[in-house]
């Protein structure tokens, strides 16, 4: 199938060239229209290089559009009936454009309608703009602050760090406390949900709860706050931004109106030369005095920034992120990977997104709204032999791959109950604890989550270096085999430790800066 890539009324671009070779390696032909990359530094030899073709308006021709938003009008009506249309639609609050995809017999596929479940994380183009975003609020507080954000101690005088608080601790919140952190800043955080207090304390950033908390709801999002509830917070927002030099809110459910957090008497309560950043701006604002894409003053000198575009001020990082978002999608639709997408309206994730399917008789069927998915609802954990719950995405074995597990097992034991026996007395003690030492030691690695195995391999350099040590002493025996054996084992111990090291310096290289 044809993927077309079209040119955006902005900077942005729903796909780059890295994005564009693993399409082609899906098995998709790619084409890209003139100049489409051009304002996010991806100019169109670099397209060509990847493998795709250059063209001009007939890209809308193509069997699949990926775009950043719903095209113009002009440019849906171009596109050929049955077609794919991959771009974020706001579909909860677009009911004539739903009612127009079916009409046009187009395949509609939101990408603003991932639902908040683990296995779809790699293709919210929410969070991985919202990241983005987080970032650019920062910077962008930063540059009409006029002061520095980091305190210091200097011969002319003492410079006191600025204060920073955000409101609401997804993604965005914490990729800009995780910033302002970084630049020096002093960050105060508030989520409506309390298991976020640990999430912003990972940061950097005090946690500050209101005292009347929600829950999460089952769509990912907090719960609706009582009248009660609502009064605490916004008293607690008041008190907070009144102390704060910056003011980031993040508060923003698609499909739905964004709350107001800030009131105008709160922003007059803040002191001049405050700013706040209202990353909730193109859905109405947190704040009342924010006005969509523009920057405005009050009167007793606050700066409110309500830029709809923070993501796209990063063009370039922006684009790839959410090409990258497009590949896993179709990744997960190409199961042949053969170029051929197949819609698996029983997979959660594509039934989810899926607004209008294209059919046979002419006209598309209307598929939204999706049933809920509920993110707490899990599929039942496979079993560990040691009791514990398999990692997120693992699997249970089939009956088959189990029942060979255990005649494994059984053999071994066999084996080693064998070696034991027909050992002299003062070895079979030494048999014992080894096969001790085999059993403890598979059920405690085992129950470590993957993402700490690197630094647990680098915590078994002490381990591999008491074999190294042992070995040693045991490669002059006067026996060949034992020396063989000894020799093998400096070898690999060796290995392990020098290995071990590397990855460890690799690591700390991650966090300092060292490594990219």
């Amino acid at each position: 199938m044809l993927i077309g890539i079209p040119r955006e009324p902005d900077a942005l671009v729903s796909a780059t060239p890295d994005t564009v070779a693993k399409l082609i390696k899906l098995g998709y032909k790619v084409q890209v229209q003139a100049g489409a990359g051009e304002q996010a530094s991806f100019p169109d030899p670099q397209y060509v290089e990847a493998g795709a073709e250059i063209v001009g308006d007939d890209v809308w021709s193509a069997d699949i559009i990926t775009a950043l938003d719903t095209p113009r009008e002009q440019d849906r009506a171009a596109m050929r009936q049955g077609a794919v249309l991959i771009a974020r639609m706001a579909p909860g609050r677009s009911g004539k454009l739903v009612e127009e995809l079916a009409g046009r017999n187009l395949t509609g596929l939101a990408m603003d309608a991932v639902p908040r479940i683990s296995r779809a994380q790699s293709v919210d183009v929410l969070s991985s703009q919202a990241n983005i975003a987080g970032y650019r609020a920062v910077i962008e507080a930063a540059n009409v602050f006029g002061r520095l954000f980091t305190g210091q101690v200097t011969a002319a005088g003492k410079v006191p760090p600025a204060t920073v608080y955000v409101i609401g601790a997804g993604v965005a919140g914490l990729a800009a406390i995780g910033t302002a952190n970084s630049m020096g800043a002093v960050v105060r955080a508030t989520d409506l949900r309390p298991e976020t207090a640990e999430q912003v304390e990972s940061m950097g950033a005090q946690f500050v709860p209101i005292p009347a908390e929600t829950q999460e709801s089952d769509d990912g999002y907090a719960k609706e706050m009582t009248a009660d509830q609502a009064a605490a917070a916004a008293k607690l927002y008041a008190a907070e931004s009144a102390k704060a030099d910056i003011v980031i809110t993040t508060a923003n459910i698609p499909g739905r109106t964004s709350p107001v957090l800030l009131t105008e008497a709160d922003v007059a309560a803040m002191k001049p030369g405050s700013v706040i950043v209202d990353m909730a701006a193109a859905n109405g604002g947190n704040c009342t005095l924010t006005r969509a894409g523009e920057v405005v003053t009050t009167n007793n000198g606050v700066t409110i920034i309500g830029y709809t575009d923070l993501a796209g001020r990063l063009p370039a990082q922006a684009s790839q992120l959410f090409g990258q978002n497009i590949v896993n999608l179709l990744k997960l639709m190409t199961p042949g990977r053969d170029g051929q997408l197949v819609i698996d309206l029983d997979d959660e994730i594509i039934r989810g997104i899926t607004v209008t399917q294209a059919s046979d008789q002419g006209i598309g069927n209307i598929l939204w709204p999706p049933p809920p998915v509920k993110v707490s609802a899990a599929a039942q954990p496979a079993v560990t032999p040691a009791g514990l719950s398999a990692p997120d995405g693992a699997q249970a074995v089939d009956a088959h791959e189990g029942g060979k597990g255990v005649a494994w097992k059984l053999i071994a034991g066999l084996l080693g109950v064998a070696l034991v026996l027909a050992s002299p007395m003062q070895v079979a003690s030494q048999y014992m604890l080894l096969l001790l030492a085999i059993v403890v030691g598979f059920y405690v690695i085992t129950a470590v989550t993957h993402k700490l195995h690197t630094p647990l391999m680098s915590e078994t350099n002490a381990i591999s270096g008491i074999i190294l040590i042992g070995a040693i002493l045991q490669v002059g025996s006067s026996s060949l085999v034992v020396s063989a054996l000894a020799f093998v084992a400096i070898v690999v111990a060796s290995i392990n430790i020098f290995g071990g090291f590397f990855v460890t310096r690799r690591m700390l290289g991650m966090f300092d800066g060292g490594e990219r």
